[in-house]
């Protein structure tokens, strides 16, 4: 990824009130590019958006993508030239709960901010992003590659595998330069979601309570949310540049060795931040979620040039590191601008590193 690309792009972001909203608002506004946001106000409190708006330059309008006309209005006058659609119902649990309001987010909102840009002059790249579970899961041991079908067990997995045929379809239509991106389990400072994992168990931690897992030997491409974001820009250059030929749907993940369990996870995290590694097994009797589920990077490694910086231990280092800053009273905006740094510096140096390598095979990063 280019940071220079990035200057005075003029960048139309849906969901940049969330997790990976915000800090993608914010790498975006750091690099000097002219976002404008679209999205509901927060639904978290404390708001990762609400902490660290202040410092940073963005156009931020409150508007539901199930409204087409003003969705389509906001965008017109965004003159964008780059499209990234985040908005989204994004809790499996909440999928569960509200299957309506799911499907009418996930499904319609991408069939809304398809059909504007369809009408909207000047744009160059559209990104969708989806999520990993937008495939069918068998449960295999082997990760999961872009050709594979396209299904969910639960109304959240299903509506992501209906946006992905949505943007298919509006594709080979229309000819719409529009392509999507496949992540999950993504872990960072700043996530205060409910019935997510890791934020539950910083909010177990902060009250003294002791952390209770549902599936502690569940398999998940963990990543840090950074890692994610920079496949996320760079797959948006890459069709900026070259149009057509890499409209198409791409995962983004950690390298295989770095699929690992929850418990590992859980341990990891404690370990960092000072406490024990244990916790007790949720009683009851919990919605369907998968045991296994791993993705193939080939694809984005060989076409756009991605490929993971930090992986599973780094990535929770640095996300407990992040809340620890937080305690310790530092400015949020400031730890986000550091860490963001921290990353592009060690991003240079796989580059720098593989260059050097030529056809040698590179070690794994550090």
């Amino acid at each position: 990824m280019n940071p220079a690309f990035w200057k005075d792009k003029r960048v139309f972001l849906t969901g940049h009130t969330g997790f990976k909203g915000a800090w993608l608002s914010f790498w975006l506004a750091e690099m000097g590019a002219k976002v404008t946001g679209y999205a509901l106000p927060p639904h978290t409190e404390p708001s990762l958006f609400n902490e660290i708006s202040p410092d940073m330059e963005i156009n931020s309008i409150s508007g539901d993508i199930r409204d087409l006309n003003a969705l389509a209005a906001a965008l017109e006058h965004s003159k964008a030239e780059i499209v990234i659609h985040m908005a989204a119902q994004a809790l499996v649990r909440d999928g569960y709960d509200d299957p309506v309001n799911t499907y009418s987010t996930n499904v319609m909102g991408t069939v809304n901010i398809l059909e504007a840009c369809r009408k909207t002059k000047g744009i160059r790249a559209i990104l969708i992003i989806t999520t990993d579970k937008c495939y069918e899961n068998n449960e295999w041991v082997w990760g999961y590659r872009e050709n594979e079908p396209m299904g969910g067990h639960d109304p959240y997995s299903s509506s992501k595998g209906c946006a992905e045929l949505v943007v298919s379809a509006y594709r080979r239509s229309y000819e719409l330069i529009a392509a999507t991106a496949r992540a999950g389990n993504v872990i960072g400072g700043g996530d205060w979601s409910k019935n997510r994992l890791l934020p539950d168990i910083i909010r177990a931690v902060l009250s003294g309570s002791k952390v209770e897992l549902r599936n502690p030997e569940a398999i998940r491409p963990w990543q840090h949310v950074l890692d994610c974001l920079h496949g996320y820009l760079t797959l948006c250059e890459a069709l900026y540049e070259r149009g057509q030929a890499v409209a198409e749907g791409f995962n983004f993940g950690p390298y295989e060795f770095d699929a690992k369990t929850v418990a590992w996870m859980l341990e990891r995290f404690l370990k960092c931040v000072g406490l024990p590694p244990l916790y007790d097994k949720q009683p009851g009797n919990h919605p369907h979620e998968a045991r296994y589920l791993k993705l193939d990077i080939s694809k984005a490694v060989s076409t756009i040039g991605w490929k993971p910086v930090w992986n599973a231990e780094k990535a929770i280092d640095m996300t407990a590191q992040w809340l620890n800053d937080m305690q310790a009273g530092k400015k949020i905006s400031l730890i986000c601008q550091t860490q963001i740094q921290e990353f592009m510096d060690a991003a240079a140096k796989t580059l720098h590193y593989n260059v050097r390598c030529r056809g040698r095979r590179p070690r794994r990063p550090a």
